[in-house]
């Protein structure tokens, strides 16, 4: 197995990658009926059977669930009724989540609309029909083809068919946010083989594109045909989904209605699901504001981010007397990344030295102490806190070998292992702030007879970091940030806008440094490309906010959706890690190993909690209302 992997590395490397790069964006051609040899024939020709389709896929391995269970996280005779009041954060003014302009509600996405297949967050990659009965594809994975399920009903009665899908990928793949064109492109045919069926011929053999495909969502052709499908609209949606939007108040609340007649409600797949029958999400300009109203009983649920305050702030009656419970759910995903993202696309930032003297002086272990009472790790890397996460020390073995044609271009500490700054606790943190000072002069930059630090041209050293109005967790944090970089002679300008400039401004990458969050799995998979690929340093939208350009990160990437057995892909992604990791494009802050819920004593969730923990997917979804006797 190692041997025959690392025979196959310089192959991967070699070929995957210039030919993804060279890839066009055109998009497939679309075929109304299926001309031609059929599949049935083909396969009769080539002498081997037509697989079955299958209730089930996964990216590795077999999934864990047999066609008539339930999902293993969920109460299958959980009773139904009730209603729950969500914080939700950012604001909305469309309800169209699947493009880039505007800024859609959350909850839309999950509760209105379906897909063919639905995910199992107790596996790293696991599907099972949905809209879909099943799906079948090869061995190669070279092709897609799902079978709808004749009772999937859209919320007006109306039947879900293979128009509606092949409408919903063509325009998304077209019209919709960056997010979906990737795969779009890798698609060569796209037909409709049977009223029931509709297959993807894919450019090259893919194991996560039959996976991405089955995530899509399906929407209603008739309801957008004829329509700028790329503009926000406050329309409300026809989807398939448990619920319909009852009300929607643009940065306000959205109420969710509960479908009696939800086309889904006896499939063995969502029993235990979609409990409540109400759902709101009430939008707060500031956290602070939200966590009064949850204490004032205007919120039913508290998702709680400050370890200070979960350890000190819950001393109020509601608790006290029982009223409001609290949990910590634990979980197995990676850490991701949160902190203050560089924009290398500003030549200020373009030089390693510089990210990492600016690394140096921001004094984790100072601001950690003041702000959480050291209750939370730091971030070591993107896929810390799992098996994927690159490790100490030097590359060795597969990890090695990936790396080793790159070796020429990678950033120092990538092949010899990078490890973050260490402060010593204090406010001042010199020894910090004199390493920083001698990796800003030998990058160019030097401090003048008023202190200013400036480069050889006499620039001064200055950027621009935006905030978004009422992250009150992160301005102290970037406050302490500010005052160390004082100490090198740089004055930033912090700029605190609302959300939706927040998303318009980086959606532009109109920033010098700006708050990230990127949650990852442990299935990573084309979506990298979106975060770090060099494709998304122009695209307006894309999530490349760093503006990262690294044909090694993309090779690792290649690598990772090629790979056939999980030991290839762990050690791809461990490689992607490294290059990451000692990028240093993002100043790392904490995170949490567990989620920590307050709620009201009458909602209620299973004690089989899922690999994920408290991922989209459990709160609401598979909790539910029940008074107390």
């Amino acid at each position: 197995m190692a041997s025959e992997f690392f025979h196959r590395i310089s192959a991967v490397t070699a070929l995957v990658l210039p030919v993804l790069i060279a890839s066009g964006t055109g998009f497939p051609a679309i075929a109304q009926q299926n001309r031609g040899i059929t599949p049935e024939a083909s396969a009769a020709i080539a002498g081997t059977p037509r697989p079955s389709p299958q209730n089930g896929i996964a990216m590795y391995g077999t999934p864990m669930l047999q066609e008539g269970d339930s999902l293993p996280y969920a109460r299958p005779d959980a009773p139904k009724g009730g209603e729950i009041r969500i914080n939700a954060q950012e604001g909305f003014d469309s309800l169209n989540p699947w493009i880039l302009a505007g800024r859609a509600p959350e909850g839309i996405a999950p509760f209105v609309f379906q897909t063919l297949m639905i995910r199992s967050i107790d596996e790293p990659f696991s599907l099972y029909g949905l809209l879909a009965s099943g799906v079948e594809t090869d061995e190669a994975r070279s092709y897609a083809e799902f079978t709808l399920r004749p009772e999937a009903r859209f919320s007006d009665g109306t039947p879900v068919t293979v128009e509606d899908v092949l409408w919903s990928f063509e325009t998304l793949g077209n019209q919709g946010h960056p997010r979906y064109t990737d795969a779009w492109a890798k698609i060569a045919k796209a037909e409709i083989t049977a009223p029931d069926k509709i297959r993807f011929t894919f450019k090259e053999p893919s194991r996560e594109l039959v996976l991405l495909l089955g995530l899509r969502p399906v929407l209603k052709k008739a309801q957008y045909e004829g329509k700028d499908f790329s503009a926000s609209t406050m329309d409300i949606p026809i989807g398939s989904g448990p619920y319909t939007v009852e009300e929607a108040i643009p940065n306000r609340k959205v109420v969710y209605r509960r479908n009696p007649d939800f086309w889904g409600k006896d499939l063995p797949i969502l029993q235990g699901l979609y409990n409540f029958d109400k759902i709101t999400h009430a939008y707060y300009s500031d956290q602070n504001i939200a966590f009064e109203a949850f204490k004032a009983g205007d919120l039913d649920t508290w998702r709680e981010g400050n370890a200070a305050r979960w350890n000190t702030g819950y001393t109020f009656p509601a608790v006290q007397d029982g009223r409001i419970l609290r949990t910590e759910i634990p979980h197995q995903r990676p850490s991701g990344m949160q902190g203050l993202v560089f924009n290398t696309r500003l030549p200020v930032f373009q030089d390693w030295r510089v990210r990492e003297a600016l690394t140096s002086v921001y004094n984790f272990e100072f601001i950690s102490k003041t702000i959480n009472s050291d209750a939370e790790p730091r971030i070591q890397s993107y896929f810390d806190n799992s098996t994927l996460k690159a490790g100490k020390g030097p590359a060795e073995g597969p990890v090695a070998a990936l790396l080793e044609p790159f070796k020429d271009t990678l950033i120092d500490g990538t092949l010899e292992g990078y490890t973050l700054p260490q402060g010593d606790g204090s406010a001042q943190n010199r020894k910090n702030t004199r390493s920083a000072m001698r990796l800003l002069n030998a990058a160019g930059w030097s401090a003048d007879d008023a202190g200013v630090l400036r480069n050889e041209a006499g620039d001064p050293f200055t950027f621009e970091i935006v905030l978004q109005q009422g992250d009150t967790e992160i301005a102290p944090a970037v406050d302490i940030f500010v005052e160390s970089l004082k100490r090198l002679g740089i004055v930033p300008q912090v700029t605190v806008i609302d959300a939706a400039q927040y998303r318009e401004r980086t959606n532009r990458f109109e920033f010098g440094m700006a708050w990230i969050r990127r949650a990852l799995s442990l299935s990573p998979g084309n979506e990298q490309y979106l975060y770090w690929g060099a494709s998304g340093i122009d695209t307006p939208g894309s999530r490349n906010w760093m503006g990262m350009n690294s044909p090694a990160a993309e090779a690792m990437i290649a690598t990772m959706l090629e790979a056939r057995e999980t030991e290839e892909f762990t050690y791809a992604v461990r490689a992607l890690d490294r290059i990451l990791t000692a990028g240093r494009y993002v100043i790392p802050s904490w995170y949490a190993q567990s989620s920590r819920l307050a709620y009201k004593a009458e909602l209620h969730f299973p004690q089989d909690v899922p690999l994920y923990g408290d991922w989209p997917g459990f709160q609401p979804d598979v909790w539910w209302y029940e008074a107390a006797h």
